[in-house]
């Protein structure tokens, strides 16, 4: 078994642009369900809307890229509106129904055939990324010998992991001014909070707003990283990632989703190529019996869910979160 390949191929994602995309994503998550107790099950949905507001714009519209970007920021303060607007109001799994539920009803759309003039249908959009890459500074890819990038990718992960440090340092500061303790207080009560004279829909709207902002800088990123918009990169179980990430390094925690993003992939991708390689070749480590090399990729997710179980059962608050910081009230 190659060990260096194993540890380059899982420092490479841990560190590379996938782990920036779920970074994103889980820093509005935390938003969401860390600091103010919204159960937010849709973050896909608002990384779909932007993605394909950038595209649409460029490609369908031969608008400039500029404007495409400026639309796709916009775009997820439309839809949390729309979503918050009748559901903030009620019980906090409401919300949850009608995120997920919106995400879905997106996807769909997007990839469906009446709408493949404008969204591409299943094959997507594409060639709008022209103006982001022209910007990369690099000649050449990186290449540490147990960390490698090719030139886009490197260009990519530097722009993402600035966004990440900006986005955090944002939530640090926020959290730390009267507004980010108002949704502290919502998240432990919101009776109390609305008692002392606080607009409790007004907090939580702009906190499903900022969340979905970053939700929807995810989108940005990984569609300008992808350099196409595929509904599928948009399903569901990126939303639940993305909570994987934010449970792993520890809720209502500034680095929580950034630690726990980088463990995330880490993991998945250190574990994907330990069971790629006991699986390869014409004689197998493992027996075929056991394990063949179409199976060894759907392990990884098997194991790295059992370690999430079993983080839950003995820390539920994450490797750095506090466990006063996760009880949320869904009445």
């Amino acid at each position: 078994m190659d060990i260096i390949e194993i540890l380059r191929t899982a420092l490479t994602q841990a560190l590379g642009p996938n782990a920036v995309v779920f970074a994103l994503a889980a820093i509005g998550l935390n938003i969401h369900f860390g600091y103010t107790g919204l159960l937010n099950f849709g973050q896909a949905g608002f990384m779909a809307v932007s993605a394909y507001a950038l595209s649409v714009t460029v490609v369908t519209l031969g608008m400039p890229f500029w404007v495409g970007v400026g639309f796709a920021l916009v775009a997820p303060v439309i839809l949390a509106i729309l979503l918050g607007a009748p559901t903030l109001r009620l019980r906090a799994d409401y919300l949850a129904i009608v995120t997920i539920a919106a995400a879905e009803i997106i996807r769909l759309i997007v990839g469906s055939v009446e709408m493949k003039d404008t969204f591409g249908g299943s094959n997507g959009l594409n060639g709008y990324s022209s103006t982001f890459k022209s910007l990369n500074p690099f000649s050449g890819p990186l290449d540490l010998g147990i960390f490698r990038l090719s030139r886009d990718d490197l260009w990519s992960a530097v722009v993402g992991w600035v966004l990440v440090g900006l986005g955090c340092l944002l939530v640090w500061a926020l959290m730390r001014s009267p507004w980010g303790r108002v949704l502290r207080s919502i998240r432990e009560d919101e009776d109390a909070v609305r008692s002392l004279g606080k607009n409790v829909f007004a907090y939580k709207m702009q906190a499903l707003i900022l969340g979905g902002m970053f939700g929807g800088l995810a989108g940005l990123f990984l569609a300008l990283k992808q350099s196409s918009v595929v509904p599928s990169d948009y399903s569901t179980n990126i939303t639940f990632f993305a909570y994987t990430a934010l449970l792993l390094g520890g809720a209502a925690r500034v680095l929580g989703p950034v630690v726990g993003s980088i463990i995330f992939w880490f993991l998945l991708a250190g574990l994907g190529s330990v069971f790629g390689q006991l699986t390869e070749g014409a004689d197998p480590i493992l027996p075929t019996w056991l394990m063949d090399s179409t199976q060894a990729s759907l392990v990884r997710y098997i194991v790295t869910g059992l370690a999430l179980m079993l983080l839950m059962i003995y820390r539920p608050q994450g490797i750095f979160g506090d466990r006063r910081e996760i009880a949320i009230d869904a009445r």
